[in-house]
């Protein structure tokens, strides 16, 4: 198989402002201090807490089950992804004594885009709470928590030649770049959604105001079948934008790309569950978690090639 991945050990340079790290910083970092979030999930309707805490280099990001017995580890790696429909869910295997978290992508999307590495995330529940549905309120908390570099290299590792997974029309492609970006494609028939795209460079424009405010959304005329199978409970007009044949039910929109720039945070949240960022433009288009995390595990896959 011809490499696509270049794993040299000289590494790529990178930008030196550590005023805001991001994805970017060529070290790794965690929490300053430790931040709290509370509220109700996406799917389940439980109301969950969250403390993240700081943790030291190379531990990465873990969620910690403190409602269940022994307090299970899930590492937020892609090994532990078990559900990915509307959602991305972790869990721990069976032997280890099951346990699980749901719509992590988020909350671990504020973290890669705020720099954060290393960090020890407590939950009182099986589910992340949305919160206002974006991740505006993750990076604040981040912001005010306060972010610390701490003495270990962060991995940017170059790709060589272009990769990608699709289903029909839609895809996700890695792409080889000089820098780090993402672009994200929509289209949907409702004429208020229609067919957007972002495209965001860490260089250019920081997660927190680019990304980090763009909420999730959901169809009207979905809502009821996907109650019925037992989803959304917890979604409502306060914690979602919600699009009917008429246009926005609860508007209004805080960019007008805002659905396309929610998906690209999407995938910012799943990619990071590889732990390290390929020097790449990641394109996406109509995609769903399920690709983001299939071209994760291909890029993991080549990386660990020799």
């Amino acid at each position: 198989m011809e490499q696509v991945l270049s794993l040299s050990s000289t590494p790529h340079p990178y930008p030196t402002d550590e005023s805001s790290p991001g994805l970017l910083s060529p070290q790794q970092h965690t929490l300053a201090q430790p931040l709290a979030q509370s509220g109700v999930g996406l799917h389940s309707g439980v109301s969950t807490r969250v403390t993240v805490l700081p943790a030291g280099p190379g531990e990465g990001r873990y969620f910690v089950r403190v409602d269940l017995p022994g307090q299970p580890s899930i590492p937020a790696d892609l090994h532990q992804v078990r559900e990915t429909r509307l959602s991305t869910e972790l869990a721990i295997a069976p032997a280890l004594g099951t346990a699980s978290v749901r719509t992590v992508e988020h909350l671990l999307a504020a973290l890669a885009g705020m720099g954060i590495d290393n960090a020890r995330i407590e939950i009182d529940g099986p589910e992340v709470p949305l919160l206002d549905g974006s991740a505006q309120e993750w990076t604040r908390a981040i912001a005010q928590a306060g972010i610390l570099a701490q003495p270990a290299p962060r991995a940017l590792i170059p790709l060589a030649a272009p990769i990608w997974v699709y289903h029909e029309d839609a895809f996700v492609a890695a792409l080889p770049a000089p820098s780090l970006r993402f672009s994200y494609g929509i289209d949907f028939d409702l004429p208020a959604i229609g067919n957007q795209w972002m495209s965001w460079s860490p260089n250019a424009e920081p997660f927190e105001t680019a990304i980090a405010p763009a909420r999730t959304f959901g169809l009207a005329h979905q809502i009821d079948q996907l109650r019925s199978l037992g989803l959304i409970q917890g979604g409502s007009l306060e914690n979602a934008l919600v699009c009917g044949p008429d246009g926005w039910i609860n508007p209004p929109l805080r960019f007008s790309n805002e659905p396309a720039r929610h998906k690209l945070l999407d995938l910012v949240g799943d990619m990071s569950l590889l732990g390290w960022m390929p020097l790449a433009h990641l394109l996406a288009y109509k995609a769903s978690h399920q690709l983001h995390i299939e071209l994760a595990c291909r890029l993991r896959s080549l990386a660990a090639a020799p």
